[in-house]
C-alpha cells in the first residue's frame, strides 16, 4: 500500500508499457465489436511531473523526457498514436500532465467499448474515481487488483484486454502474476492479458518464463526493455511485459520499437531489448 505511482509516472518503463498498451489496443479496435478492458491496478490516471512526487525522483527526465527528438520514420509509424495520446492529453490538462494507463485507455475507447479501473489505495482511487467515473462508459472500483481480475471475467464483450500492473512490493509477486493469468485464462481463454514486471535481475524472470511456455495453453510473447547492465540488481534495469493471446503485429512492432527505445533511454553503456515468442507455437 506504499507504492505511489506518482514518483515513477513518465519514466523509461511507462514509455515502453504505454507505447505497446496503444499498440494492442488500436489491433483490437479493427472491429467494430465492442471491447471490455480491465485495469487491475490503476493508480490515478493522471500524473504532474512538475509536482512534488515526480520532482523527487526526475525520472521522467530519463523517460518521456527524451522523446522530443524524432526517431526514423519506421519506428515514429509505431509510436506516433502514443504521442498523439499523450500531447492530446496536455493540450486539456496542462503541457506538465502525463497520462498513466487509465488516462490512455480514456482517450482511446470507442463509444461502444467498456473500461474498468480497478484501484485499491484509498486516496488514489478516491481521486481515479473523481476523475474517470462520470465518463459514461467507464466504471472505477476500489478493490483489491487480483481479486478483480477474477471477479470481472470472462466480460459480456467476449472481446477485450486486461491489463495488470501490480506495485512488487510483495514477496513472490512476479510469480503471482503468472499464476494468476494461467487462473484467469482458464475462465476466459480468448482474452488479451497484458502484465507489466520489473527488471534487476534477469534469474527470476527466466523462472517465470520458462513455466509459461511449459504451462500457458495460448501463445505469447515475451517484450523486454533493458536501460541498464541487469547483472546488477540493485536497481531497476528494465521492464517487461508479458502478452498472452498477443495481435499477430505485435512481435513485428516490438522488433522495431524495443531497440529503438533501448539505444534512446539508455542510462548508460548498456542497452537491450527480448522479443521472443512463448507457449503453443513458440
Amino acid at each position: 500500500m506504499n507504492y505511489r505511482h506518482a514518483f515513477h509516472a513518465g519514466n523509461f518503463a511507462d514509455v515502453m508499457k504505454h507505447a505497446l498498451l496503444v499498440r494492442i489496443l488500436l489491433y483490437l479496435q479493427r472491429k467494430e465489436t465492442p471491447l471490455r478492458v480491465i485495469d487491475t491496478h490503476a493508480g490515478i490516471g493522471l500524473y504532474d511531473l512538475a509536482g512534488d512526487e515526480a520532482g523527487r525522483t526526475g525520472e521522467w527526465v530519463d523517460g518521456i523526457g527524451r522523446l522530443d527528438e524524432a526517431f526514423s520514420p519506421e519506428v515514429e509509424a509505431i509510436l506516433e498514436p502514443y504521442r498523439q495520446v499523450v500531447a492530446g492529453i496536455r493540450t486539456r490538462h496542462g503541457p506538465s500532465i502525463y497520462p498513466g494507463s487509465p488516462g490512455i485507455l480514456r482517450e482511446l475507447l470507442r463509444w461502444q467499448d467498456r473500461g474498468v479501473f480497478v484501484e485499491l489505495h484509498p486516496a488514489d482511487y478516491g481521486t481515479l474515481n473523481e476523475t474517470f467515473n462520470t465518463v459514461a462508459n467507464l466504471k472505477v472500483m476500489h478493490l483489491d487488483g487480483w481479486t478483480a481480475l477474477h471477479a470481472l471475467i470472462p466480460p459480456k464483450e467476449k472481446r477485450g484486454l486486461v491489463l495488470i500492473d501490480p506495485p512488487y512490493e510483495q514477496p513472490n509477486e512476479l510469480e503471482r502474476l503468472g499464476t494468476e493469468i494461467l487462473t484467469a485464462l482458464g475462465k476466459w481463454e480468448t482474452g488479451v492479458y497484458a502484465g507489466w514486471y520489473p527488471i534487476k535481475s534477469l534469474a527470476p524472470v527466466d523462472a517465470l518464463m520458462k513455466r509459461l511456455d511449459a504451462e500457458s495453453p495460448r501463445p505469447g510473447l515475451r517484450l523486454e526493455l533493458l536501460v541498464d547492465d541487469p547483472r546488477e540488481p540493485a536497481r531497476l534495469n528494465g521492464s517487461g511485459l508479458v502478452v498472452f493471446n498477443p495481435p499477430w503485429t505485435l512481435r513485428e512492432e516490438a522488433e522495431i520499437l524495443l531497440p529503438a527505445l533501448a539505444e534512446r533511454l539508455s542510462q548508460g553503456s548498456y542497452a537491450g531489448y527480448r522479443c521472443e515468442a512463448f507457449g503453443p507455437a513458440a
